[in-house]
């Protein structure tokens, strides 16, 4: 039987990759980082010169998890293990981050539509002085988007949030054609990879 009183860390505000992580058994708590601070966020998401996209989405999950090992200490909070992920979006070989405005949205799945895109989710799970962490990417295939398809899907508040102007577990699923890799990952949090990883932390799973 799974002990009860196994419990993690988890340093994301994403509600989708809590789901997730409640879909599989994980019970957790929200060490939630900060957006804004007088010296900036916790952790900074602006890509760096000439930084891949797989190369990018890995440092930050990193970073993140590791602020937010920081911030269990300095709260003398009960130490557990900490899972940290990061997103991303990327086509050509460039980051689509997640969209400012409307026109920054459908210039993004315009750029999408009719075409094979990239997303990449990096897990990290750290506990004590070690830490695991791994990059999983899938290949999504979208069908073409029409102007009124895109601007009917601008219309709600689905793009704003995430990386690329749309999410999978959305209305966005309609513009799907297929998809190579994990369906979880592009939601935000590969459940194969992730069990993996909790489990080398010590989290039993089933």
């Amino acid at each position: 039987m799974k002990n009860p009183y196994q419990k993690i860390y988890l340093a994301s505000k994403s509600p989708r990759r809590r789901e997730l992580l409640r879909q599989i058994g994980v019970a957790f708590e929200l060490l939630l980082l900060r957006d804004q601070t007088p010296r900036g966020p916790d952790v900074s998401e602006e890509v760096l010169p000439h930084e891949a996209p797989q190369a990018y989405v890995a440092r930050v999950t990193m970073e993140k998890a590791r602020a937010a090992q920081q911030m269990m200490v300095w709260r003398s909070l009960p130490v557990r293990p900490i899972l940290a992920a990061d997103t991303t979006v990327t086509i050509d070989g460039q980051i689509l981050g997640k969209p400012a405005d409307k026109a920054e949205a459908g210039a993004m799945l315009r750029r999408l539509s009719g075409r094979s895109h990239q997303v990449l989710t990096s897990i990290a799970v750290i506990h004590g002085e070690q830490s695991w962490q791994l990059t999983q990417v899938s290949d999504v295939l979208f069908q073409e988007l029409t102007e009124a398809m895109i601007e009917a899907y601008c219309d709600t508040s689905e793009p704003y949030d995430k990386a690329g102007a749309y999410g999978i577990q959305g209305p966005a699923a309609i513009f799907i054609e297929s998809i190579r890799g994990s369906h979880s990952g592009i939601m935000g949090l590969p459940l194969f990879e992730t069990a993996q990883l909790l489990q080398q932390a010590g989290i039993r799973i089933l």
